[in-house]
């Protein structure tokens, strides 16, 4: 877990969100003072907490001394077939070149590209063909949910979607229950941090209508919209995920945020 530290500022990215100003209300509420992270006072080095970007976040982040936690780019890979309801596979870009099925391809952590669906490879955009891709078989979603895991529980949620189309609403009883197997599965392994979120999602067949609960990816706790998850439980999260490297544990190092972010 994530060994707690006093935090006196909450630093934010300069391009305000919806779920920017929730935590920023919710910090204030605390007693946290609440600064742009590139106007954070010098004094403040080492009790701070970040939402925004992984950009600004790799610029800001020795300055104020931040430990940023960031999902492996094969955790999908690495969860039980059971958890993840559909075939996953990484690759190369020139490996993906070659696909003649549709598919449907993101990239694993950064955003060099727009996820969707590709009918081949040789729709996919110019890419270095070294760059890692991340191949899914295509499955439709009929409602996709957020969790905000900590310490193997989740601490927050929200559906954020249905049928791909953005429609927020509190979190079902049968997410929750499937969001508890799956933070147990993977925060007491560890195959994320303790502080992280994980999407999921119930998987509609349209040809024989059966339903399944799979996992969709994981992110990053402190860039991450909340939608209708409590924002205070939210903050709980931003601070654990990216509060003062001082007070990550051991554990949790070896998924401190590095070049790629």
């Amino acid at each position: 877990m994530t060994v707690s530290a006093p935090i006196d500022v909450l630093a934010l990215s300069p391009q305000h969100t919806s779920t920017s100003e929730l935590l920023a209300a919710a910090a204030r509420a605390r007693g946290i003072q609440v600064h742009a992270a590139d106007e954070v006072p010098a004094a403040a080095r080492g009790t701070c907490a970040y939402y925004g970007g992984p950009l600004l976040g790799a610029k800001v982040g020795d300055a104020l001394g931040l430990g940023l936690l960031v999902p492996p780019d094969d955790f999908l890979q690495s969860l039980p077939a059971e958890l993840v309801g559909r075939r996953v596979e990484a690759m190369t870009a020139a490996e993906a070149r070659h696909l003649t099925r549709p598919f449907f391809a993101k990239p694993p952590s950064d955003k060099s590209f727009d996820a969707g669906v590709f009918t081949d490879g040789t729709r996919l955009p110019q890419l270095p063909p070294e760059a890692g891709i991340q191949v899914s078989e295509i499955v439709t979603f009929a409602e996709e949910h957020r969790l905000f895991l900590l310490d193997a529980k989740v601490h927050a949620a929200s559906r954020y979607a249905r049928f791909g189309r953005l429609d927020v609403a509190p979190a079902t009883a049968a997410a929750l229950a499937f969001g508890a197997e799956v933070a147990e599965a993977v925060t007491g392994s560890p195959l994320v941090p303790s502080a992280v979120v994980v999407d999921i999602g119930l998987i509609s067949d349209p040809d024989t209508g059966t339903e399944r609960w799979a996992v969709v990816e994981a992110n990053m706790a402190w860039f991450a919209h909340s939608y209708a998850a409590d924002p205070d439980r939210v903050l709980d999260i931003v601070i654990a995920s990216a509060g003062p490297v001082s007070a990550v544990s051991d554990a949790d190092r070896r998924f401190l945020a590095g070049p790629r972010v």
